[in-house]
């Protein structure tokens, strides 16, 4: 199965839909020309477009990728992987202890919540 997003005319994703295999070679007309509106063909794996598009996501014609939502107003886009990296580095913790740390906006830093 394939997956195609509707874009509007911000080239915000309105919905993402699934269609067959056997006309996913041109999906994105046959999804025009059945629903209207604009389409661009996205993947589960992030092999089409870098991110599978979710609702709100952006698309951005010249790193022709789907952007999420920007978590917070500090942070920097990564145009080659098209996700939000925080401009501080996550602390160096142990995995079972990433649960207990937070991005603080005010302070621009991680902190560890109890």
């Amino acid at each position: 199965m394939a997956h195609f997003a509707e874009l509007d005319n911000n080239n915000i994703v309105l919905r993402v839909l699934v269609i067959h295999d056997s006309v996913e070679h041109d999906g994105e007309n046959w999804c025009y020309n059945l629903f209207g509106g604009r389409w661009k063909q996205t993947s589960y794996n992030s092999t089409i477009r870098k991110n599978f598009a979710g609702v709100g996501y952006k698309y951005d014609e010249n790193l022709d990728g789907f952007i999420p939502l920007k978590p917070y107003p500090s942070w920097i886009l990564d145009t080659e992987k098209c996700l939000w990296n925080s401009p501080v580095p996550f602390p160096d913790v142990p995995e079972g202890s990433r649960d207990y740390y937070q991005w603080d906006e005010e302070t621009i830093s991680w902190i560890e919540v109890k």
